[in-house]
């Protein structure tokens, strides 16, 4: 395609001017196909400038969602990312990859939308996936591994999540138990894996793993209620960040995960995960259907539970199916 070639070979060169000549001799296209790929190419949110006796120079590319932009920041993987779907609206990644799974779809691939029409969390809550403002990624996982193994998959994709924003934004999250990635106390991202099973043999299908992270957002894009406990890294770090740049940093950092998810060392992720946990040696609340509980988080096991001690100073373990965990006074402290 000319307009992938002329961006491609702009982005070799990129801050310098290039001829239409030169263009057009080096990609064996007319100068008319580099001026309509030029065209293009600025509809579609590049600035290319124009300057006679010069020619053409890369000067911006659009913070866009799109599998050209994410893949030119995009390291080599080795299954998670190697196919990318891009959307710019999709009702649910997961409803997506989902349905690929079934469909026979290829271990690793990736689901990414610009915007969600009806983004879930955990519990069938609404997860609110404003256009141009986050980033919404599933990733279709097929592993051949120890069902137990896969209990932790949410709190890992959790360290993976913060490992991508520091690589990227130069800010690493904390960790609300079990899987909630937060910044400067409020919720920053919604992961949610989903598995799908044989219904005759109760084996792994599938698994799903979506990850909502907010980065545009200000706090006039979520309700009223969402905006007491959710943020973006825009609004914490107070500058733009690029959502290809960090799309592609997530990517890479499931990769890796589920690189140690099939060899079976998770101790990284674990050691990780108890630096980054912000429950740990505070009162919290377990909220479960039979009511709240005042309990002190003292650890977290080998499987990611949360070790509490209760008031009568007895510690047990409690796992993200039975109970929530709230702060005190708010949704951290």
């Amino acid at each position: 395609m000319s307009r992938q070639a002329v961006l491609t070979y702009l982005r070799t060169r990129e801050g310098e001017f290039l001829s239409g000549e030169e263009l057009s001799r080096q990609l064996g296209l007319s100068r008319t196909a580099v001026w309509k790929a030029v065209d293009a190419l600025r509809r579609e949110g590049y600035t290319i400038e124009a300057r006679t006796g010069l020619g053409y120079r890369l000067a911006a590319a659009p913070d866009a969602l799109t599998e050209t932009e994410i893949r030119n920041h995009l390291g080599a993987v080795d299954t998670v990312g190697r196919t990318l779907l891009c959307f710019d609206e999709i009702d649910s990644t997961n409803n997506y990859a989902k349905q690929l799974g079934m469909a026979g779809g290829e271990d690793g691939t990736v689901v990414v939308a610009n915007c969600q029409t009806a983004g879930r969390g955990r519990m069938d809550r609404t997860f609110q996936s404003p256009r141009d403002k986050g980033i919404y990624l599933t990733a279709l996982l097929r592993p051949d591994i120890p069902m137990d193994r896969l209990l932790s998959v949410t709190a890992l994709a959790g360290v993976a999540v913060c490992g991508a924003v520091e690589q990227t934004c130069g800010v690493r999250p904390k960790l609300k138990w079990p899987n909630d990635p937060v910044l400067n106390g409020k919720k920053l991202c919604g992961i949610l894996t989903e598995m799908s099973l044989e219904a005759e043999t109760g084996r792994l299908q599938s698994l799903v793993v979506g990850i909502g992270l907010n980065v545009g957002q200000t706090a006039a894009d979520f309700t009223p209620e969402v905006a007491a406990m959710a943020t973006s890294i825009s609004q914490e770090l107070g500058r733009p960040v690029s959502r290809p740049a960090l799309a592609a940093a997530e990517i890479e950092a499931l990769d890796r995960l589920y690189t140690a998810l099939k060899g079976g060392d998770l101790s990284a992720y674990l050691a990780a995960y108890r630096r980054d946990c912000v429950n740990l040696g505070k009162t919290v609340q377990l909220i479960s259907p039979l009511g709240r509980e005042t309990v002190e988080a003292v650890g977290i096991d080998e499987q990611f539970g949360l070790v509490v001690r209760t008031a009568d100073g007895a510690e047990k373990t409690v796992r993200s199916g039975e109970v929530s965990v709230r702060g005190m006074y708010g949704y951290v402290e």
